[in-house]
């Protein structure tokens, strides 16, 4: 369930809000156990979504790295040779 759940610190171009919020409603169906929560429960499942993407938001704005930021086309290409060894 947690596989959109990636890494989002110290890439040019930066995280946007969209792959935030993403990570967020990720984060939030684990915690929750919910993947689309009942009405009864959406408004607090929504708004948990909200609070978590802000407060991910402010950690990324404050994160600081002495390492150069990496490149997202090279990061995902990994991804791709990790999952070709790994699955075939």
């Amino acid at each position: 369930m947690c596989r959109n759940i990636k890494t989002l610190f110290n890439f040019d171009p930066p995280a946007t809000r969209e792959e935030i919020h993403a990570s967020a409603l990720q984060f939030v169906r684990k915690l929750s156990g919910f993947n689309r929560p009942s009405a009864a429960n959406a408004a607090a499942f929504n708004r948990a979504v909200l609070d978590v993407s802000d407060v991910a938001r402010r950690l990324l704005e404050d994160l600081q790295s002495n390492a150069p930021p990496r490149d997202r086309e090279v990061e995902a290409e990994k991804a791709r040779e990790r999952s070709r060894a790994r699955f075939g």
